[in-house]
């Protein structure tokens, strides 16, 4: 009869640990960065393009995009592209956006309020997303 000690699982630790994204961290002058202006580096670094007139629409509408929101939207012109959509129509939660998926930037946005009197066309296919 050997004794032998029981086997003991190694714990596994990362290599390097988990960091969180750059949300609220100080710019380089010490200084918190307000949400607007991550926001607009992010639509900035965003493969997504804003045209000068969704932008404007923006504005008028009070229409402000979390990163979360960006990101759904992104994805949603991504699944449009995969199906080979040329203009899209968008519908994520309070918003509508028409978006030009072979170039990937948005035309147009319209608040849901706003949206009920208004026809889209020239579009050939819509997304809901959650």
């Amino acid at each position: 009869m050997t004794n032998r000690l029981p086997r003991i699982p190694r714990q596994i630790t990362p290599e390097r640990p988990l960091s969180r994204p750059d949300v609220g961290r100080s710019s380089q002058r010490g200084q918190t960065a307000s949400f607007q202006s991550i926001l607009e580096e992010r639509l900035q670094t965003s493969k997504l393009k804003f045209s000068r007139h969704a932008e404007a629409r923006m504005r008028l509408r009070n229409v402000k995009l979390s990163e979360g929101q960006l990101t759904k939207l992104t994805q949603a012109v991504e699944l449009a592209q995969t199906k080979g959509s040329k203009e899209s129509l968008i519908i994520m939660e309070d918003n509508v956006f028409v978006v030009s998926v072979k170039n990937g930037t948005v035309i147009t946005v319209v608040d849901r309020d706003s949206a009920k009197e208004n026809v889209f066309t020239q579009i050939d296919s819509a997304i809901l997303t959650d």
